[in-house]
């Protein structure tokens, strides 16, 4: 008797990142800036919340898309201070923004259907969609400022193509999408039946003025799904906590696959939400603006090509003139330099590494050393 399994599972692997992260941390002696998690703990605030939820015994079956409370939270602070005007019934709290994203396409997608990704990207958009039998499609954007040339997403829209992710500002990046880029794809999109997937987890961590995100474009609503989470403005990546807002009918929709998929998000961490929503994050952004001046710096005197980022926490530095394949340079630089960044190719980008720069500053200054170290041996 032979066992099978849905084929699926066989063309997608654990991640890259992850993957690499655990080499490092498996080569002793290394250091690595590899994870995109805040050095910081969660705030007091938020903690103090919870543990109040916990001694009041709010242990029992919330209401799958999350406590009214919550959701008016949610759709309060969204309003204020994003100018998205979703209600109660449009919004659901999720296991993380990474369940968000699983719920929406597998809401949208057919097998077949195609999803424009543009590169370079978090590589779980394209496992994700494989594993619901979509169809990633890469639209290259390096040679263009990480901004998404119109020409480009129109030769890539097919017949079949269901959707398209927006992330800014961007992992693995930092780069923010301009006014210009947003409204050229407005243009090319305006008219079509796409969704739009507008992944704005690090919204709140832009360090320049004028932002705009695409879930901005009303007239395009009942085609847009909004995905947030709390884990890196609030340090709560641990919590696994998100949300995702659409249009009622989309939205109805969407908590189908997230209440059989996880019944609910847990009952005692939502005051934890509510308290976050509240909670100033200015002084973390300065803090990762400071480190990110510092670690940009560093890398161009070091003779690194690498566009400074307006928003997240990361560098995508180009290595091409090393001539090496990204994982075989990064491999490279662990092995003799003792410290870990990630392979471009695990962003669908082949020629560049990622930097993780939320980490201490004492942590940030001994990995730039070695890469510094490193590079001269070259």
């Amino acid at each position: 008797m032979e066992l099978t399994l849905n084929q699926a599972v066989w063309g997608v692997e654990i991640t890259g990142i992850r993957q690499f992260t655990f080499l490092v941390r498996d080569t002793p002696g290394a250091c690595g800036l590899t994870i995109g998690e805040p050095d910081q703990n969660t705030p007091d605030v938020i903690k103090e919340a919870t543990k109040a939820a916990l001694d009041a015994n709010d242990t029992h079956y919330p209401p799958g898309n999350g406590y009214r409370y919550t959701l008016e939270a949610i759709s309060a602070y969204e309003a204020e201070h994003h100018g998205l005007n979703y209600s109660v019934n449009e919004i659901a709290l999720t296991i993380g923004a990474t369940e968000a994203l699983f719920s929406s396409f597998a809401t949208i997608l057919n097998p077949g259907d195609e999803v424009i990704i543009p590169t370079p990207a978090f590589g779980m958009y394209e496992s994700i969609v494989k594993l619901l039998r979509g169809v990633p499609v890469g639209l290259p954007t390096e040679k263009n400022r990480y901004q998404i040339d119109a020409a480009a997403l129109k030769a890539a829209i097919t017949e079949k193509t269901k959707a398209i992710v927006l992330t800014s500002p961007n992992n693995p990046t930092g780069c923010i999408y301009t006014k210009e880029t947003l409204d050229a794809i407005h243009e090319v999109l305006k008219d079509k039946p796409i969704f739009v997937i507008c992944d704005d987890v690090y919204r709140e961590l832009v360090y320049t003025e004028g932002y705009h995100s695409f879930s901005e474009y009303q007239d395009m609503r009942d085609r847009i799904i909004v995905i947030q989470a709390f884990s890196k403005p609030y340090a709560m990546t641990g919590w696994r906590l998100g949300y995702v807002m659409a249009d009622a009918p989309i939205l109805d929709r969407i908590q189908i696959f997230h209440q059989h998929m996880v019944v609910s998000a847990p009952s005692f961490v939502q005051p934890g939400c509510v308290a976050a929503l509240k909670h100033d994050v200015s002084d973390v952004r300065e803090l990762f603006r400071k480190r990110r001046d510092y670690v940009y710096e560093r890398l161009t005197k070091m003779g690194l090509d690498v566009q400074e980022p307006e928003g997240a926490f990361y560098m995508f530095i180009n290595i091409e003139k090393y001539g090496m394949k990204s994982e075989d340079f990064c491999k490279k630089m662990l092995r003799e330099g003792l410290v870990g960044l990630i392979p471009g190719a695990y962003f669908g980008t082949e020629g560049y590494m990622r930097l993780s720069y939320c980490y201490s500053d004492e942590d940030l200054k001994e990995a730039l050393d070695r890469v510094e170290a490193f590079l001269k041996t070259l």
